[in-house]
């Protein structure tokens, strides 16, 4: 089975429970960067109409808790769990790191974990490579993940670093597969109408019965 395609089915799971993410809030006071491009935005659309937002959820678009360079790191962490190919885009391309920022805002108890967890990706890459994990190079960001993206095979002292790899691959997967490209990627149309127009008629035949004429 394809990345791509497993991944399909853990947001279906997350989806599903309605993002089960417990982790303690935080104290921490975000800091300001510019706004994220408006096409760049995670929107949901149903019936090829966008979903008006609330005022509230207005107001939390319009605040900021991850720094310049913890939304770089999400970016380049996201494209890494889902990388464009040649059936949709990124990771990015979907939105995905707009919707983390705006899930750690809608629900503050994710913002220690997920700050803790970039901070601790950056130690890691700088003890091995004198870098921070953005500047790093693909093999060795990829080296990191390998030691944290299996739970059953982690070494006991990269536990911090699994609890945070598996919380955000559930966001990353959550985000992209509830996005327009991801929806797309599903190939899900919807409930849309159909005409029927009733069994086969071999089976008819086969069970010596027929339609009515109208």
């Amino acid at each position: 089975m394809k990345r791509r395609d497993s991944l399909k089915y853990l947001a279906a799971g997350s989806v599903g429970a309605g993002l089960l993410l417990t982790n303690c809030g935080p104290d921490e006071k975000a800091a300001t960067t510019p706004p994220a491009d408006e096409h760049a935005q995670h929107n949901h659309s149903h019936g090829g109409q966008e979903y008006q937002l609330s005022p509230e959820d207005q107001k939390l678009m319009a605040e900021q808790f991850f720094n310049e360079h913890e939304m770089k790191t999400i970016r380049v962490l996201g494209d890494l769990i889902i990388p464009a190919d040649e059936q949709s885009g990124s990771a990015s391309d979907a939105g995905v790191p707009e919707f983390i920022e705006f899930m750690a805002k809608d629900q503050p108890k994710l913002q220690t974990p997920l700050r803790g967890g970039l901070r601790w990706l950056d130690a890691q890459s700088i003890r091995r490579y004198e870098k921070a994990f953005v500047d790093a190079a693909p093999e060795q960001q990829t080296a990191i993940l390998d030691e944290i993206a299996w739970p059953k095979i982690a070494k006991p002292e990269m536990s911090q670093g699994v609890r945070f790899f598996n919380q955000f691959r559930d966001l990353v997967a959550t985000g992209f597969f509830t996005s327009k490209i991801g929806i797309a990627d599903l190939k899900y149309d919807g409930n849309r109408p159909n005409q029927w127009d009733g069994a086969p008629k071999e089976w008819l035949d086969r069970l010596g019965v027929s339609y009515d004429e109208a």
